[in-house]
């Protein structure tokens, strides 16, 4: 018995090493330990025998199939294994071949300028707000100062959506149960007032969106882009609001010789308030952003108003901030050359190949933000 148990067990030994594939080795499982296999049968012929034959015989048996079933699982790794390499030398994608020239699609010049303001403030140590383009008259309005009288309250300039009733259970209402006033915000203030609400100073974000007036011209369109920054820190000035808008657009025009003028102006969520102009140069009769031939103004800005501060819920004697904000659909007619606002959401497809970005073209400050 134990001669033909060896005699099995090195026919089956043999068999499974000359399996050249997955399919041949299950076929050779199936012959060895199947419901029908060989070594299946002689492990039923142990409930035969006498205690003494069973004594004898067992371990030889078990052994086998012990024996069997290891080589079986190994050569079936180095199967797998070998099928594996196979398909990687078949499907091997060479990195440094070129892609193709035109990619399908382009990146519309707005969201390309968003990417370029999350870059360059990423790196000046601000992170990216967000917050809802359906507002409430409290944060777009009333929590930055704005009074009642405001003329961008008004229905004019303003897209109010209808007035909410909460008598019936719908709506919406403030802590003292009155309905508030929803509407498209003007401006992406509103994210600044939910963050210092949310959050602990220091605060150092910019908050890019949608926003919409009621205006329409070659420079205004009802919906357009708008990004805001906002810092929240103690000992902030003046200084760090000119070094913060000078670093920022030197690295967006990507030009040294950019040079800003604050002109004194009035916000009502800030105190003092400067306009930003920034100085420009005439090349083959087109103003070019850069010297300061002539000025031109680009930006809101100013110390946020201690009364907004105090709205958040901070103590203004301790805490302190600048504000600024600019139109991005602006930002990027200035630095790629368009001259009609109207035409950023007209959809025409010749104009978004034209201005369009490649999709594999990331801003980075290393490589250009406008590469």
């Amino acid at each position: 018995m134990t001669t033909e148990l060896d005699q099995m067990r090195d026919h089956l030994l043999v068999a499974i090493e000359a399996a050249t594939g997955l399919d041949a080795l299950d076929t050779v499982r199936v012959d060895a330990l199947g419901k029908q296999g060989r070594i299946t049968a002689l492990l039923k012929t142990l409930g035969k025998m006498t205690p003494e034959e069973r004594q004898l015989q067992g371990p030889a048996i078990h052994g086998l199939r012990e024996s069997v079933t290891e080589a079986i699982a190994t050569r079936k790794t180095a199967l797998e294994q070998a099928a594996l390499n196979a398909k990687l030398a078949a499907e091997t994608l060479d990195m440094t071949l070129p892609v193709d020239a035109v990619a399908p699609g382009t990146v519309h010049p707005v969201s390309q300028v968003m990417d370029e303001l999350a870059e360059i403030f990423a790196d000046l140590g601000f992170a990216v707000a967000t917050g809802p383009e359906i507002e409430d008259d409290w944060h777009n309005f009333t929590a930055l100062n704005i009074p009642e009288s405001h003329p961008a309250r008004a229905m004019h300039d303003t897209f109010y959506c209808e007035e909410p009733s909460t008598s019936d259970g719908g709506g919406f209402a403030d802590a003292a149960g009155r309905a508030k006033r929803m509407l498209l915000r003007t401006h992406t203030s509103p994210v600044q007032i939910r963050t210092m609400l949310e959050q602990k100073p220091p605060i150092r974000i910019i908050a890019p969106g949608r926003t919409y007036r009621s205006d329409s011209d070659a420079t205004h369109t009802p919906m357009f882009h708008q990004v805001e920054g906002l810092v929240i820190d103690k000992g902030i000035t003046l200084g760090h609001l000119k070094w913060t808008l000078e670093t920022f657009l030197k690295a967006f025009f990507e030009r040294d010789d950019i040079v800003l003028r604050l002109r004194p102006s009035y916000f009502p969520f800030t105190e003092p308030s400067a306009e930003v102009d920034v100085g420009f140069s005439m090349v083959k009769g087109k103003r070019v952003i850069g010297g300061s031939e002539g000025w031109m103004e680009v930006l809101g800005s100013g110390m946020v108003h201690p009364k907004v501060i105090a709205a958040c819920g901070l103590d203004p004697n301790e805490w302190q901030g600048f504000a600024f904000g600019c139109g991005i659909d602006r930002l990027a007619m200035l630095k790629y050359g368009m001259d009609d606002l109207r035409a950023f959401f007209d959809g025409d497809i010749r104009w978004l190949k034209h201005y369009g970005f490649a999709a594999l073209d990331v801003p980075t400050l290393s490589g250009g933000v406008g590469a």
